[in-house]
């Protein structure tokens, strides 16, 4: 990702905190992560993390209208078990996608251009939050007003978590 579109998508980040009546300072880094796809629009997600410890972690994220954060799962590292997190809508409509019944002709979100297994749906709509157990494959969407969401979870490791789509990759490389 060039650093002129990493610098634009932290602004509009903030902005959407703002929106959100989120305070981030100037000083706490929004990371932006393309997951190595460059489609930023359409496969991304912005994120402030407030503090990540052996025991817990919370951030809030930001996702564009329909922008997607990929299908993935956490799995255990280091002898602990995956991260078990829960997702709190503060602003806009979130679309979640976990395991159970559903299908792809019947969901609300536009299917991502990143693969995808699992659509029983869950619309979180401001103030509603919903927890994903460790292992659970999931994806979750920005609605049409894009969304801002606290996560709250045990300890991050997402640089071990697990994509379907084998294109993904955690890291954003940024180039000028």
């Amino acid at each position: 990702m060039k650093r002129s579109t990493y610098n634009e998508m932290e602004k509009r980040a903030r902005e959407y905190f703002k929106k959100a009546g989120i305070v981030v300072r100037e000083d706490e880094p929004v990371e932006v992560s393309d997951f190595g796809l460059d489609i930023i629009e359409e496969v991304g997600l912005q994120l402030c993390v407030y503090i990540n410890t052996e025991r817990v972690c919370a951030k809030e994220m930001v996702l564009l209208p329909y922008q997607t954060c990929p299908e993935h799962k956490h799995v255990d590292t280091n002898g602990m078990e995956g991260k078990e997190e829960t997702f709190r809508c503060r602003y806009g409509k979130v679309y979640l996608y976990v395991a159970g019944e559903g299908n792809k002709e019947e969901i609300q979100a536009k299917l991502p251009a990143t693969d995808t297994t699992v659509y029983h749906e869950i619309i979180l709509n401001p103030g509603e939050q919903y927890t994903i157990m460790p292992g659970t494959w999931h994806w979750f969407q920005g609605g049409p007003d894009g969304a801002v969401i606290s996560e709250f979870s045990t300890k991050s490791t997402d640089e071990t978590d697990v994509f379907t789509d084998p294109k993904i990759v955690r890291q954003t490389v940024i180039t000028d």
